[in-house]
């Protein structure tokens, strides 16, 4: 993980973004909803860029941020994004609304382990995008994983959770299960055998996979 100066420095070299998703940031944090970080989710849509990804799964709508983010990055690109809180999807669908690109974008509202039949119908997906219960991210990947194209790309964020994955003793005990949860998923997905994945100390941390690709 960045120390505080070049966190703050590289956060203050990114560009401002326009007047309805800076809104979108100043209600997050007024309102503690998480939403990716500024480095992580530039680093998210350089590589969406480079894939020239036209059709993306997101697992974990929240208010639609990163939802308006991708579509906003990726001219064109269909966004099939699921929220089970009935709260953030309404949110989300009036930030999606107000946006320029409504037209690209389709909330899912349920929860991401129901709703496979109808992510199906949308299928195949050029990248995958979990940032929901970190204590599901097996399953998500699992469930969602056999909808992603040959060439796609899985990418999980908040795999690092503020460092703590990297800390002998946490006292919460909640906190302490959450993380032990998330250092299990993160090395089941290094040791996946149909995956290759890299970790990236940006953000929360985000993890990138790829299928290997080998023939079995």
């Amino acid at each position: 993980m960045l120390d505080a100066k070049l966190h703050s420095y590289i956060e203050g070299l990114i560009l401002e973004r326009n007047p309805l998703l800076t809104e979108m940031e100043f209600y997050a944090r007024e309102h503690n909803v998480p939403i990716m970080e500024l480095e992580g989710i530039e680093t998210m849509l350089q590589l969406l860029r480079i894939q020239g990804t036209k059709k993306i799964l997101e697992v974990g709508t929240a208010i639609g941020y990163s939802a308006l983010r991708m579509a906003e990055a990726l001219p064109g690109a269909q966004i099939v994004t699921i929220e089970r809180d009935d709260e953030r999807a309404q949110l989300a669908v009036g930030f999606i609304e107000r946006s320029a690109y409504k037209e690209r974008i389709t909330l899912i509202k349920g929860d991401a382990l129901e709703v496979e039949e109808q992510i199906s119908g949308h299928a195949p997906f050029d990248a995958i995008f979990i940032d929901a219960a970190k204590g599901q991210y097996k399953k998500f990947f699992e469930m969602y994983s056999s909808y992603l194209s040959s060439d796609g790309m899985i990418i999980t964020d908040n795999v690092l959770f503020k460092g703590l994955v990297a800390e002998p003793e946490i006292e919460s005990k909640r906190i302490r299960n959450l993380v032990k949860k998330i250092d299990d998923f993160n090395k089941w997905l290094m040791k996946h055998p149909d995956y290759i994945s890299v970790i990236l100390p940006v953000g929360d941390g985000v993890a990138i996979s790829k299928r290997r690709g080998e023939s079995k």
